[in-house]
């Protein structure tokens, strides 16, 4: 997917001032408050948030689990839902590797919480997936012990069974199942090779697209091991450069390009008693997506997905009742638009075996559905309105309650929803803003945020019906520091684009603001599929850069333009083809907006944005050149026939199919409109969008003999940070907005 990033690097480092230069009044004034520097938001961690993470709710309901740091390096601790006292202390660095300086990256619980899963030396690969290595520890007896030999490599995807005697874990592109009580290790599958079969895992394009990098599943009674294998050798590579070397070696995967090759996904059932590997019956899709177990053996559920991805299917198996050829499957349930349909994890089966929970947009809207096993039984609809569910939490089967997030009070707002089995729904918070909560797994409690524009986020624990037992964490000291900084409140607009259609926005004003005075607009913006910018929500590192704008004299605004979530299936699906058109018309209607109004510059109006952003900000600065004075594009893609295939293909199709959609809304092919500023800047290692976008625009400009500036961070990914990068990519930001707004 393509998304916003944000990362910060934290070293102390101290910065005040108290003299301002104001871009929109030209001159140099005394204040009586703090100035937000790049040092202080990039680099230093002053307005780091508290939080409250790593949470794992234990079997009980009662108690929860949390990582932290102590004397004895990192801790486990257990606390009570209802006193939020400490009950006891699990293990510790200390007790688990005798040494409080082997710090834990995390840790899982097996199904009896009688042992944990701990990870140590992780590695990051893409944007999920990790190798690590994993140790057992054992609570009763305070022992540890290696998952495997470390010297064979690192691990993937350890995961315990469900009597938590094995461990199930991917290392060089195969499985192996350790048996924890006898200290043995069983190699599932054999063929396993880079860049050619994997096993145990997801590819790249599944990884950043479907969202998980996980290929193991183990079943309810842990009788079988579901996984993946991809055959990705006919998928065609693509190369990156590592620089930091001598002679610079390539880092070379498979990335499958709009309209190229797949790779050829399989599932498997690995049969523990017998030590074999028997193969699922599907019928011939392009992609699975989703492997999950319902009730129990004769409940193996697969999603299967056409390569437009319009019709999803749920084909079921019973690992009971294995055929000559393998696992065979029937269809339960399947969903069919004229567009395209968002895979999402919102699915429960219950333990009745019979029915299941499952978003769908089959209204116009996304809303939860009970849905039978069984085809010819009646589907009840949950909820309902011109609102969307965004995320299911979980199911209370005791109460017979869903839980999860909507957009029931507008786009701009998240709250949390409840509703029974028969359709009755309620809030359990309508304060305005941003709700989002962790369960305990009696749904009696939860860890609940709160946060708004305005207000950094609030933890507190809530019993069943939302009410707070007790503040965890409240963040004061950094809304206190948001006053000592004069921060500017983040204020919400709606205006109409050219055919009459209603967009959200937000303002941020510099201190002192006056209708009687000019300035200039930075326009901060995404634009994409599955984003908003323009939420009621705490911004984090972006707020900050956003109130350093607004100190040094600059409006800052946002808007979702056509496209974008949470305002239903024909607002979000309105640009399926023409990823870019009505997009870009409505930027460039926010712009002349913006230069109606009396206390704009209008000949200084600024646009920058990361990713789709970056991609939109080019079509604003081409297209919009007589709106848009300068632009600031980071990672861009500049032609979707360089991306990825999933993506790309779910809302355009294949180039093949679609040509005009591709080549009408591309950068580079509008680079000879371009008058205005730009600054274009990229990652030579983005593994997501590739360099190659800005290479080719960058060809587009000279051919078209425009000037502009073009700066590459070396060996750095999409999200280009690490070290001082941050630092200097917003300085360098800074110093071109200064210069051309």
């Amino acid at each position: 997917m393509i998304a916003p990033f944000l990362y910060r690097v934290l070293t102390p480092i101290v910065a005040c001032s108290y003299m301002l230069l104001s871009a929109g009044m030209g001159q140099a004034q005394s204040l009586p408050f703090q100035l937000f520097t790049n040092e202080l938001i990039w680099y230093s961690g002053e307005f780091q948030s508290e939080r409250v993470g790593g949470i794992r709710s234990m079997n009980d309901g009662k108690h929860y689990t949390s990582q932290e740091s102590s004397v004895w390096g990192s801790t486990i601790v257990k606390y009570e839902y209802s006193t939020g006292e400490a009950t006891d202390t699990l293990a510790t660095s200390m007790s688990v590797f005798g040494d409080p300086e082997q710090q834990f990256d995390g840790y899982e619980f097996s199904s009896d919480e009688g042992a944990l899963l701990i990870t140590t030396d992780t590695e990051g690969i893409y944007r999920h997936s990790f190798a690590a290595n994993y140790h057992v520890h054992y609570l009763g007896s305070q022992t540890t012990r290696p998952l495997t030999d470390f010297t064979l490599g690192k691990q993937r995807l350890a995961s315990f069974s469900p009597n938590a005697n094995q461990v199930a874990f991917m290392r060089d592109n195969n499985i192996f199942i350790a048996d924890i009580a006898n200290e043995g290790e069983n190699q599932v599958t054999a063929d396993g090779r880079i860049n050619e079969i994997i096993n145990g895992a997801t590819d790249w394009v599944y990884e950043e697209e479907f969202g998980d990098d996980n290929g193991l599943f183990w079943s309810p009674d842990g009788a079988f091991l579901a996984f993946y294998r991809f055959d990705e050798s006919a998928v065609r590579e693509f190369s990156m450069p590592e620089y930091g070397q001598l002679y610079p070696e390539p880092v070379v995967f498979k990335y499958p390009k709009a309209g190229e090759v797949n790779a050829e996904v399989s599932v498997f059932v690995h049969d523990v008693k017998e030590n074999s590997n028997i193969p699922v019956i599907l019928p011939t899709e392009e992609y699975i997506p989703r492997i999950k177990w319902g009730a129990d053996n004769q409940q193996l559920v697969l999603m299967t997905m056409n390569r437009h991805q319009n019709v999803l299917k749920l084909m079921m198996g019973n690992c009971e009742d294995i055929s000559s050829n393998g696992i065979e499957t029937q269809e339960i349930w399947s969903e069919e638009a004229s567009t395209y349909i968002d895979l999402n994890d919102d699915i429960r089966f219950l333990q009745d075996g019979k029915s299941f929970v499952m978003a769908s947009e089959r209204d116009g809207y996304n809303h939860l559905y009970l849905f039978s096993t069984d085809k010819d039984q009646e589907t009840v609809q949950l909820t309902s309105g011109e609102w969307d569910v965004l995320e299911v939490y979980g199911v209370d089967e005791k109460r017979k309650q869903v839980y999860f997030t909507c957009s029931v009070q507008g786009a701009t707002q998240t709250h949390i929803g409840r509703v029974s089995f028969d359709g009755k729904m309620a809030l359990v918070d309508e304060v305005l803003g941003t709700h989002s909560a962790s369960y305990s797994n009696s749904f009696d409690y939860s860890i609940h945020v709160y946060n708004n524009a305005n207000t950094p986020p609030v933890y507190t624990l809530r019993d069943r019906q939302g009410k707070v037992v007790r503040s965890l964490k409240d963040n004061a000291g950094l809304a206190q520091k948001m006053k000592d900084y004069s921060a500017q409140p983040k204020s919400f607009f709606t205006f109409e684009n050219r055919v009459g259609v209603e967009l959200n926005a937000w303002m941020i004003t510099p201190p002192g603001f006056s209708e009687d005075k000019e300035y200039p607009v930075y326009v901060a913006i995404y634009g994409g599929p599955g984003v908003n910018t323009v939420e009621d929500a705490w911004g984090g590192a972006n707020y900050y850069w956003h109130q350093m704008l607004a100190q040094n004299g600059y409006i800052v605004v946002s808007c979702d333009p056509r496209g974008t979530p949470k305002r239903g299936k024909d607002f979000k699906h309105s640009t399926y083809k023409e990823l870019g058109k009505l997009e870009t018309e409505d930027f460039i209607d926010f712009g002349q907006y913006l230069q109606g109004q009396s206390y704009v510059s209008a000949d200084r109006i600024g646009i920058q944005g990361w990713s789709y952003g970056g991609f939109m900000t080019l079509l604003c600065m081409t297209k919009g050149a007589d709106v848009f004075s300068a632009g600031i594009s980071v990672a861009p893609v500049t032609n979707w026939r360089y991306y990825d295939s999933i993506y790309t293909e779910r809302f355009m199709q294949t180039p093949e199919e679609n040509a005009s959609g591709y080549d009408d809304n591309s950068p580079v092919n509008h680079a000879d409109k371009l008058q205005g500023p730009l600054l274009l800047v990229h990652g030579s290692a983005d593994d997501n969008v590739h360099y190659q976008n800005s290479m080719e625009m960058v060809n587009a400009l000279v051919n078209a003999n425009k000037d502009f500036d073009f700066f590459v961070y070396p060996d750095r990914n999409h999200g280009i940070y690490g070290g001082n990068t941050r630092l200097h990519l917003y300085n360098m930001m800074f110093e071109f907005v200064k210069e051309n707004l």
